[in-house]
């Protein structure tokens, strides 16, 4: 049987993605969360329940962009012209971010400190809304002629990128609260229950605004989710998103096990995540480019799968074993325990 290596390279990057997201968005959430929390109590925690495993998170970023410049050049080339404002701003707010985390600490004064934590809430919120308007920028389509993008400077700014923008930030902010449901206790467990189901209630709304919209934005799209027998496959991922929104709403609301909510909201991020697959699959970039227009070469993709194979693992390993020795709560004087 003949291996699809442009279809393993499309997982491996969509993997690599998804990773990303779910691992620095509750990350980038804290960062947005963190005005609703006002004391230097708060805050501290707020940092220590992410700073033994924030910096490695954007290992992901770094492969899924890579990936798609080794895999998928044509794309690569059309997409960074295309989104070049919203990914520059992205990695600068990322930046700003990391520099704040660690500063922040060392800051001497009331006014230090809070420049520090304006730069940590900007930095994560600018870096939230970039991702969602580069993916709302993309899902709208590119305009490309012959193999170069050919549209505006501006073209990615529209009133869908925005929405998704706000969604982003807002599904961000969910999954902050949902981890810090987790990890913190007493008044602040609390806290963060109470802002996880606003946010929730928020990402919701979010959810059903851009799944209205996004099939009417290409027909492709709306063949994908309406049109007969793919909506019988499709049709799934809706009934399991109402599932999965009504039990977080119930292990918010009636409380028991604290990982619970973070898990389920994970598992609402994937589904998003499949149907956005669903509606651009097999093009990455809409609605001109496929996957296979975009490949590279066959043996390009073999000699780059074999360093992926090795590699992917090992990355997986240490981040796995990174979370498992910092499990658990967060002792206020303490640390973890």
């Amino acid at each position: 049987m003949t291996m699809d290596y442009t279809l393993i390279w499309a997982f491996l990057l969509a993997f690599s993605v998804f990773t990303y997201v779910v691992l620095d968005g509750f990350d980038l959430g804290i960062g947005i969360l963190y005005p609703f929390f006002k004391t230097k109590r708060e805050r501290d925690l707020l940092m220590n329940s992410v700073a033994p495993i924030w910096d490695g998170n954007e290992t992901w970023l770094v492969l899924g962009g890579g990936g798609l410049m080794a895999a998928f050049p044509m794309a690569y080339a059309i997409i960074l012209p295309a989104l070049y404002p919203p990914i520059i701003a992205m990695l600068l707010a990322l930046i700003l971010r990391g520099v704040a985390f660690e500063f922040r600490w060392r800051a001497e004064g009331a006014f230090g400190k809070r420049v520090w934590d304006y730069a940590f809430i900007g930095g994560s919120t600018l870096a939230a809304f970039m991702q969602g308007v580069a993916l709302g920028a993309l899902l709208q389509g590119i305009e490309v002629e012959g193999r170069a993008y050919a549209g505006g400077w501006f073209d990615w700014l529209t009133p869908f990128s925005v929405l998704t923008g706000l969604a982003v930030v807002t599904g961000y902010a969910m999954l902050g609260a949902a981890w810090l449901v987790w990890k913190l206790d007493g008044v602040e467990h609390v806290k963060a229950r109470e802002i996880a189901r606003f946010a929730g209630i928020a990402t919701v709304a979010f959810i059903v605004a851009v799944s209205f919209i996004t099939p009417y934005l290409n027909y492709a799209y709306y063949e994908r989710w309406f049109v007969w027998p793919q909506i019988a496959f499709s049709a799934v991922v809706p009934v399991l998103v109402a599932v999965l929104i009504v039990a977080i709403a119930r292990s918010l609301l009636r409380g028991g096990r604290d990982w619970v909510p973070f898990v389920l909201g994970l598992g609402l991020f994937a589904l998003c995540f499949i149907g956005l697959g669903i509606s651009m699959f097999p093009y990455v970039v809409p609605p001109s480019v496929t996957l296979y227009e975009a490949a590279a070469p066959e043996k390009s993709q073999v000699f780059m799968l074999v360093g992926a194979v090795v590699l992917i693992p090992i990355i997986l390993g240490y981040t796995a074993y990174a979370y498992w020795v910092f499990r658990g709560k967060i002792d206020p004087e303490k640390g973890y325990h």
